[in-house]
């Protein structure tokens, strides 16, 4: 199938390459002792900034490390703004239009500034993401066959994973021309569907309601259900049906059992069959265990139509919150964006969400570590001003606890930092902003070269020894009070033993020979330091 072609699109392939990579410069943090200037140190994070350049940002930390991926971006309904994520109308994307695409960019539709606003961020979202990872993407009816085609292009049909059906309303209508809209989508794509393991959700409360039995002795296999061990539906098998005894009676089944002989008598000695006598005819139930024999939780395939979780619940959840139910228009309930995490992540994963909204995808995580025990982190970026006092706002509540009463709501616990984002790294003419940290100039060097974060230095004695990596070692040897010079002298201090060694510097003394010699390559500062 040929790639989907729009107005702005050749301007918008690459622009990911063109966007400054900006350093994120902390606020404040918060946790259980409230909010502080000192770094708490946590991996929770909410950014305030163009999306854009903050994805851009987290790149030397995180590129390859995201497990999972929720964005719920504008739907491009035309009716509201920016705010309630729902138009690209807004000045601030018109004014991006207008620098990236040009003049052309006036006449763009509405659906070209869409896909234009979106393509440069979807392609660094797939950077983030993680080989194993799986991005989900809510969108309705206006522009989802556009985002499958880009999806398509730029995560590849062949990683689709399906396109989940969300009933988001049970009700209303009252002002649709034809049909009465109760359901959006969400887009599931893996990095690389080769090495996602199962998609498995934990059983719900439909389920839950069967398993009502449990043996007088704890077991770690957790309640059970009773299931016939008898079955009519299979084809004949000669070898399923013989006699189970018990209590002298021979059971015979009426056509076949479900099981072989020899499983059916390992369960009767495990205690794990069940035998019954109604009206003289017996009947013989197997006990289903709700977990495995290890104590692991049985888990199901999620379905494609997602039902009994609908947008009322998230527009009640904020105003219990945030004490105003217009606080933020069409926020997303926890439990839908639970329901997607579950599916892929573990109790450790990086869970990441580019527009942030009203902070839900950090509810959802904070709740799930609360359940469970997990360490599960989040990171949330948010483009607009209430970013602190909407986004960030919420998640202290959820953390601290919140309403009165009987309503009130304890807290998860947890903690984050709130970030803005802060001077380029590299000016336009690709000098260095020596007006930076230089440890952050450290990290993104390295980062650069190896694609790795950058680690504590095993040379404590040599402040320019970045790290280890492929059996090369690293140097920064960048002083901002003097220009620094590749040279014998500094060969001496040189700590570590490696196959080659690249050594950035202001200048360099050394003969190519002596450089070869040496196994070293030499970068000139500013002038080798690449571009993300």
């Amino acid at each position: 199938m040929p790639a989907l072609e729009w107005i702005g699109k050749q301007k918008v392939i690459n622009h990911h390459q063109q966007v400054p990579y900006r350093v994120l410069e902390r606020q404040y943090s918060f946790d259980a002792a409230g909010q502080h200037d000192e770094d708490n140190g946590s991996s929770n994070m909410i950014i305030h900034g163009d999306n854009l350049e903050a994805l851009k940002s987290l790149l030397p930390l995180y590129e390859g490390a995201v497990k999972c991926i929720y964005i719920d971006p504008p739907y491009n309904t035309g009716n509201e703004g920016w705010v309630y994520n729902d138009n690209v109308n807004d000045p601030k994307i018109k004014k991006w239009l207008g620098e990236v695409v040009g003049k052309e960019g006036e006449d763009l539709s509405r659906h070209d500034k869409w896909l234009c606003m979106m393509y440069p961020r979807l392609k660094l979202l797939h950077k983030l993401l993680a080989d194993d990872g799986v991005i989900f993407i809510s969108i309705d009816e206006i522009e989802h066959r556009y985002l499958e085609l880009i999806m398509d292009e730029l995560f590849g049909a062949n990683n689709r994973i399906d396109t989940f059906v969300w009933q988001n309303n049970y009700g209303g209508g009252a002002k649709s021309n034809f049909v009465v809209h109760l359901h959006e989508y969400v887009l599931c794509f893996a990095k690389n569907i080769g090495t996602v393991g199962k998609l498995e959700l934990p059983p719900d409360e439909n389920i839950l309601k069967y398993y009502k039995y449990k043996d007088e002795k704890f077991d770690v296999r957790g309640p059970y259900r009773l299931q016939p061990l008898a079955t009519t539906s299979m084809d004949d098998r000669p070898n399923l049906r013989y006699p189970l005894y018990f209590e002298g009676h021979e059971i015979w089944p009426e056509k076949q059992w479900f099981w072989s002989k020899e499983r059916a008598l390992d369960a009767q000695a495990s205690n794990d069959l069940v035998f019954s006598q109604r009206n003289g005819k017996w009947s013989v139930n197997y006990k289903q265990y709700l977990n495995g024999t290890d104590g692991a939780e049985r888990k199901s395939k999620p379905y494609s139509i997602i039902t009994g979780i609908y947008t009322q619940a998230g527009t009640k959840e904020i105003k219990n919150i945030m004490g105003n139910g217009k606080a933020f228009d069409f926020p997303k309930p926890p439990d839908l964006i639970k329901h997607f995490i579950q599916m892929v992540t573990a109790s450790d994963d990086i869970i990441l969400d580019s527009f942030a909204g009203s902070g839900t995808t950090a509810h959802a995580v904070l709740n799930m570590n609360k359940a469970d025990g997990g360490n599960r982190k989040f990171i949330l970026i948010e483009m607009m001003d209430y970013a602190d006092s909407i986004t960030a706002e919420r998640v202290k509540r959820v953390i601290s606890g919140y309403g009165e009463g009987q309503s009130a709501v304890e807290g998860t616990g947890g903690d984050f930092s709130f970030y803005e984002l802060g001077e380029v790294m590299l000016h336009s003419d690709s000098n260095l902003n020596e007006t930076l940290d230089t440890e952050k100039i450290r990290q993104y060097v390295y980062f650069t070269e190896t694609r790795q974060p950058l680690a504590p230095s095993p040379e404590a004695d040599n402040p320019y020894f970045l790290g280890l990596h492929s059996n090369a070692a690293y140097y920064f040897y960048y002083d901002k009070l003097k220009i620094t010079t590749l040279d014998r002298a500094f060969l001496t201090t040189l700590g570590t033993k490696a196959d080659r060694y690249i050594i950035y510097a202001d200048l360099c003394t050394l003969s190519e020979k002596e450089l070869t010699r040496f196994g070293i390559t030499f970068k000139k500062i500013p002038r080798d330091i690449a571009k993300l």
